[in-house]
């Protein structure tokens, strides 16, 4: 028991502390209605709605709870996917190559400080309110987190280490796939987590102004509608989904990063 107990004590509190806040919600709300269901709805009223939608309601906004989740997740993995491939290398040219940097860089420096939310208005011009528009403005959201924390990464790379590698021999490129990229790697994953975090959050911005499905729009049609139930079930599925995800990127940077903590 005592094993059981030190092996999942962190697990335990954190459901310890989640079941507080169901409590204190349900009794604020249905037991002393301290708060108007109009405002807040009770966390009964949220998991009917959830089961509502899960099971094939459509109503305010016209798809199911998985036909939103999947068309968020399209777009989403989609933008992120793209800021990435391109992301990662920039970095990585970037801190590797002095003229390259030179090259780059101050363009670079120039869009990293525009929001990927300022990009809504360009991309919907250029591309409409279709899925191309919003993965671009995914694209530059994961993107920048990608870009700078791989350039980050290798800059940390130990002079020490590129010494010994040249005193043996070892190529340019030797150097940088075999000593500066992993070196490099718990830097990446975090800008590749930090990245997904972006992408998901311009991902509702941009639905709310310019989808036809997809969580964003969901929370946009229940706000429209006086659903406050309705945006609760989206906002607390954009989270679950969120924490799926980084879980996963998680689980792959102990698989993949030398050194990574792993789970006791």
């Amino acid at each position: 028991m005592k094993q059981f107990l030190h092996k999942y004590k962190y697990i335990l509190i954190s459901v310890c502390s989640f079941l507080f806040v169901l409590v204190v919600w349900q009794l604020v709300t249905d037991v002393f209605h301290m708060v108007s269901a109009v405002m807040l709805p009770s966390p009964t009223k949220i998991l009917e709605t959830f089961v509502y939608k899960l099971t094939g309601g459509t109503v305010p906004d016209g798809a199911t709870l998985f036909q939103n989740i999947w068309s968020s997740l399209q777009i989403a993995l989609g933008g992120y996917a793209v800021g990435v491939l391109i992301g990662v290398p920039l970095g990585v040219g970037m801190a590797w190559s002095r003229r390259f940097e030179l090259f780059a860089k101050p363009l670079f420096d120039i869009i990293r400080p525009v929001p990927a939310l300022a990009w809504i208005p360009l991309m919907i011009l250029w591309l409409g309110i279709g899925y191309a528009s919003k993965v671009g403005i995914i694209f530059f959201a994961a993107f920048i987190s990608a870009t700078v924390n791989s350039y980050a990464g290798i800059r940390r790379t130990t002079q020490v280490h590129l010494w010994v590698g040249k005193t043996f021999g070892a190529t340019n490129r030797q150097l940088l796939f075999k000593v500066a990229i992993p070196t490099a790697l718990p830097m990446i994953f975090t800008g590749l987590r930090l990245a997904l975090g972006s992408a998901w959050v311009a991902l509702v911005a941009a639905e709310m102004l310019a989808a036809t499905k997809g969580l964003g729009y969901m929370i946009q049609m229940a706000r429209l509608m006086g659903r406050p139930d309705v945006i609760i079930v989206g906002m607390l599925t954009i989270g679950f989904v969120g924490l799926l995800l980084n879980t996963i990127l998680e689980k792959l940077q102990k698989r993949f990063v030398r050194g990574a903590k792993k789970d006791d």
